[in-house]
């Protein structure tokens, strides 16, 4: 009996550690659904301030393109207060999900009808239903580097449509 036990030991303890990544990986994948449900749907609700601060790292930055410097999540707490003036009842749903290794690849839809002003478009009851490709970062159940491209272009084009 105690050789059994010995050599059950190390398979236990190889169980737990499987078991123990894989509900960080659950707990990561969460944080990074909240990304869409909580900061960019809820950019009209009073907790998104909270929300940052619970989803982001402190040093978090984003990437859009090339040719701007990384926004930090105070700029990107601002734009999102901003965007929710525009477009108060924006939805952001994650459509796929990939993971590899502390890295999450989200294909992403985001639609709303704006109701002032967008991207200099004047609201005319025309929405925009476009897609998104995101490449998260994970470290220590923060999010700690998001490159993005969205289809703003496609948005502006629907927003003009007669």
């Amino acid at each position: 009996m105690k050789e059994i036990s010995r050599m059950t030991m190390p398979f236990l303890a190889i169980a737990c550690v499987i078991a123990s990544s894989t509900a960080k990986a659950q707990d990561d994948r969460q944080l990074v659904e909240g990304f869409y449900t909580q900061l960019l749907s809820g950019t009209t609700s009073p907790e998104l301030p909270n929300w940052i601060a619970e989803l982001l790292a402190p040093t978090w930055q984003s990437l859009g393109d090339y040719t701007n410097p990384p926004k930090t999540r105070e700029q990107f707490l601002a734009q999102l207060l901003a965007t929710g003036k525009a477009v108060p009842n924006l939805s952001w749903k994650v459509e796929e999900m990939l993971q590899v290794g502390n890295r999450y690849i989200v294909r992403g839809r985001a639609a709303a009808k704006p109701v002032l002003p967008f991207f200099g478009v004047q609201p005319s009851g025309r929405g925009f239903d476009i897609m998104s490709i995101d490449i998260h970062t994970v470290e220590a159940h923060k999010i700690v580097k998001s490159y993005h491209i969205e289809d703003w272009h496609g948005a502006i084009s629907q927003l003009n449509e007669k």
